[in-house]
């Protein structure tokens, strides 16, 4: 990682795409690699990825933006749905000029990601999901967890955040308290109004019929102490995704964040590493290149339990099932 003083610093502005405003920031690259979009969780402003981009190389050029309803973005008019949240991506990257980028999706971004990645298969090069699902059809996670986040009050409350965060993401913010207070002080509150169509915008959405169509070389990373999306859904996914490695950490729903350092070198590796034109694989190059791998696990059989009344209490779940860090 490049030392403090030298970190590339992200331009941030407001853009106008048709009748949405969104708020953007890019952090410059050297010009040499494919930009990179990341996506954010529901209801959070781009800045909770800071440490992330800290961790980037610096030669990755960075687009973040303030999903419409958060951060700095207002609220659209109506709901969207994610192939309408897709088609605003699209239509963003044609605003800035890209025309292709990698596409990282956190948690319900991931959700986007997904979509985006379906729907839009040559602006998307390569697809990096963290903590997160395939929307109505998916394992469920912890109902109190998911109780929680049925509202954003977690953000516009930083002390309630404090207080409920390491129950609602697990990993490291259950023993380090010191993350949930740089994360709730990190948050910016969008509006009421904004979270909701967000969590609309889910209702029903599932990948399940097309993830076995996606062509991007694609990684997906998870934590083993994830109470809001069960690891098991990364392994689903895993399976269904035909050019796909998982990723496994040891950390919870915050991961991307709290493991900065170790995920932004999953990433690079990933991002930078050839693929065989006759599998579309990249993987042994990266395996062979992360310390913390360990023996390759064969797939589980899983259970998908249809999930659509809880996904509105926050659309994504949790698991306790535990793993070691590996790509297999």
């Amino acid at each position: 990682m490049a030392p403090e003083t030298s970190r590339p610093q992200a331009e941030t502005r407001i853009i106008t795409v048709g009748e949405q405003r969104l708020r953007i920031a890019i952090r410059s690259g050297n010009g040499t690699r494919t930009p990179l979009l990341l996506v954010n969780g529901i209801g959070v402003n781009f800045e909770v990825l800071q440490p992330f981009v800290d961790a980037l190389n610096p030669a990755i050029e960075v687009l973040r933006f303030d999903v419409p309803g958060t951060g700095g973005s207002p609220a659209p008019r109506i709901p969207y749905r994610f192939s309408m949240y897709a088609w605003l991506v699209t239509k963003m990257l044609d605003r800035l000029g890209y025309q292709q980028v990698d596409v990282l999706g956190v948690s319900w971004g991931g959700a986007l990601a997904q979509q985006f990645a379906f729907q839009y298969p040559r602006r998307c090069r390569r697809l990096i999901l963290v903590s997160t699902g395939t929307g109505a059809l998916m394992v469920p996670g912890n109902p109190s967890a998911l109780a929680k986040i049925a509202t954003p009050r977690r953000y516009q409350d930083p002390v309630h955040m404090e207080q409920i965060a390491g129950e609602i993401y697990g990993g490291k913010v259950r023993t380090h308290p010191e993350y949930a207070h740089e994360f709730a002080q990190t948050a910016r509150p969008g509006s009421t109004l904004g979270y909701f169509y967000q969590m609309l915008g889910g209702v029903g959405w599932t990948s399940i019929p097309w993830l076995r169509k996606l062509r991007q070389p694609t990684l997906i990373l998870h934590g083993d102490d994830d109470p809001l999306v069960p690891l098991v859904n990364a392994k689903i996914m895993h399976r269904l995704i035909p050019h796909s490695q998982l990723y496994i950490f040891h950390d919870g729903h915050l991961g991307l964040g709290t493991s900065a350092q170790e995920l932004a070198q999953v990433v690079d590796l990933f991002l930078t590493a050839p693929v065989s034109s006759s599998t579309g694989k990249e993987y042994s190059l990266i395996s062979s290149s992360i310390k913390n791998m360990h023996e390759r696990k064969p797939p589980i059989q899983c259970q998908v339990s249809f999930f659509f009344v809880l996904q509105l209490a926050g659309f994504l779940g949790d698991t306790k099932d535990k793993g070691k860090g590996l790509l297999s």
